[in-house]
């Protein structure tokens, strides 16, 4: 089964992303914050990470960043679910090392896509 970690401050949010995920038949772990997320990281290493780029304390192009700068999370593909639409903000995300930017609102199917792209899908 592969595994997912949603990071997200919104709890809808990360409520919608991991009921979509579970029907696919993805484990799912939530992280509200940035420190959150890699608490996660020190014991749970998922396929894949779902961040939003706007949060409080840590934003998800800093978070991106130290995931990529550690050796043992720098492969997990990282995707961006943002409000934040603008050119320069998907350049920002994908220079932070991010593998896709999706921009919210997003279809499931859309999200389903580029997990698969990312080897992530429950087909992969």
């Amino acid at each position: 089964m592969k595994k997912v970690l949603i990071v997200d401050d919104h709890a809808d949010i990360r409520r919608l992303v991991r009921l979509t995920l579970e029907f696919e038949e993805v484990e799912v772990r939530e992280a509200g914050t940035g420190p959150e997320a890699l608490q996660i990281l020190d014991h749970w290493l998922p396929d894949a990470m779902l961040m939003d780029m706007m949060m409080p304390g840590m934003d998800g192009l800093t978070l991106c960043r130290t995931v990529r700068a550690n050796p043992l999370t720098a492969n997990i593909p990282v995707l961006f679910l943002t409000a934040r639409g603008q050119a320069k903000d998907r350049e920002a995300g994908l220079q932070a090392g991010a593998n896709a930017y999706l921009v919210k609102p997003f279809s499931p199917l859309q999200l389903i896509q580029e997990l698969d792209r990312a080897g992530v899908g429950a087909s992969a």
